[in-house]
C-alpha cells in the first residue's frame, strides 16, 4: 500500500468561501473563480468545504417533526434535489476543465444526485482534466440523515499524486475511529476534511487526526451568512439577514500537530501553505499506527469495500 511521494514539498489551499445555496450554475461559477484564484498562489493541491456545490443547508429543518412532515418543506427538499450535480455530469466537466487550466488537484464538497436520493460527496479532480474518483459521506449527522443518503464501502477514495497519496473524510466522519482507521491503511499523506463544524474543537480534532495518522491534514469550511440562501426556504437560524450561519474555522495541520494556517472566522479567504512532505516520514519514525505502533496479533479491523446494491438483477447462465 506505499505510494512514495515524487517531490519533496507542495503548495497548497483551502477554500473558505460560501456556496450560493441551491444554485448549481452560481456555485460552480464560484468554484472555478476560487480554483483561479487558489492556483495563482502556486497551490497545486486545492480543497473546498463541505458541500459547497449546491450547499449545505444550514439552519433549515424542512418541516420536520417526529411522525409528519408539512408540504412547504417537501418543496424546500424538491429545491435541494433538484440543484444537486450529477456526477458525472456538466457541472463535474466545467470543474475537470479548471483544474487542468491551472494544472492542479481539487477536492470539491458536493451535493450528488443519483435518482431520487441525494448524497454529501467529495469529489477529486486531477490535474489532467479528469475525475479521479469520489467518497460519499458514510454516516450523515443528525438531522442531516433526512435530505442525505448513506454512502457504501465502495467509495473509501484515495488517489495518487506526486504529493503522496489524496484522500478525503466528511466532517464528523471524522469522529468515526475506525473509519479514520480504514484511511491510514491507504496510506494517506494528504488529509483532506471539508467540513460544515465550526466550532472551537474542531482544530483540535483536526490536530489529532494529523498526529494519529502522521499525516497533513486539510480541513475547509464555509463562511455563510443568512442572507445568502434564497428566499425559497425557510432558515430558523440567525436574528437578521447578517447573522453568520457558518464561521469558517479552516486550517492546514502538519502530521505532529502544528497549525500551519488557520484556523480563520473572519471571513472568506484562502488559506495557503508549503508542506514539506518528508514530516510524514519523519513523524513515522516513533508512530505509524497501521504499521509499527499496531497489534493486529489483538487488533483488526475488517473492511467491506464492495458496493451494496438495493436491486440486484440476476439472470441464468
Amino acid at each position: 500500500m506505499t505510494s512514495p511521494s515524487k517531490e519533496t514539498s507542495v503548495q497548497v489551499a483551502v477554500v473558505q468561501a460560501a456556496a450560493v445555496p441551491f444554485d448549481t450554475e452560481a456555485c460552480v461559477d464560484k468554484a472555478v473563480r476560487l480554483i483561479e484564484e487558489a492556483a495563482a498562489t502556486g497551490a497545486k493541491v486545492i480543497v473546498f468545504p463541505e458541500a459547497f456545490i449546491v450547499g449545505y443547508p444550514k439552519g433549515l429543518g424542512y418541516g420536520l417533526v417526529v411522525g409528519a412532515r408539512d408540504a412547504a418543506g417537501r418543496e424546500e427538499f424538491r429545491i435541494y434535489l433538484n440543484a444537486a450535480i450529477e456526477v458525472p455530469g456538466l457541472e463535474t466537466q466545467r470543474l475537470c476543465e479548471a483544474a487542468e487550466t491551472h494544472g492542479s488537484y481539487v477536492v470539491m464538497g458536493v451535493i450528488e444526485r443519483e435518482m431520487g436520493t441525494c448524497y454529501c460527496t467529495v469529489l477529486f479532480f486531477g490535474p489532467d482534466g479528469r475525475l479521479l474518483g469520489k467518497h460519499r459521506k458514510l454516516m450523515p449527522t443528525a438531522l442531516e440523515r433526512m435530505i442525505w443518503g448513506f454512502g457504501d464501502g465502495s467509495t473509501l477514495t484515495v488517489v495518487d499524486s506526486p504529493y503522496g497519496r489524496i484522500g478525503s473524510v466528511i466532517c464528523w466522519e471524522n469522529y468515526m475511529p475506525m473509519l479514520r482507521m480504514a484511511m491510514y491503511s491507504k496510506n494517506v499523506a494528504l488529509y483532506c476534511a471539508p467540513t460544515a463544524d465550526d466550532k472551537d474543537t474542531w482544530i483540535s480534532s483536526m490536530r489529532h487526526v494529523a498526529l494519529e495518522g502522521r499525516c497533513f491534514v486539510l480541513t475547509a469550511c464555509q463562511f455563510i451568512r443568512k442572507k445568502d440562501f434564497p428566499d425559497t426556504v425557510r432558515v430558523s437560524l440567525g436574528d437578521s439577514p447578517d447573522s453568520v450561519l457558518m464561521r469558517g474555522g479552516s486550517a492546514i495541520v502538519s502530521p505532529l500537530g502544528k497549525v500551519l494556517a488557520g484556523p480563520h472566522f473572519e471571513g472568506e479567504t484562502i488559506l495557503t501553505a508549503t508542506l514539506d512532505l518528508g514530516e510524514i516520514d519523519r513523524g513515522k519514525f516513533d508512530f505509524d499506527v497501521v504499521g509499527h505502533y499496531s497489534r493486529p496479533d489483538v487488533f483488526q479491523l475488517n473492511v467491506n469495500e464492495a458496493p451494496m446494491h438495493p436491486v440486484v438483477a440476476k439472470t441464468e447462465e
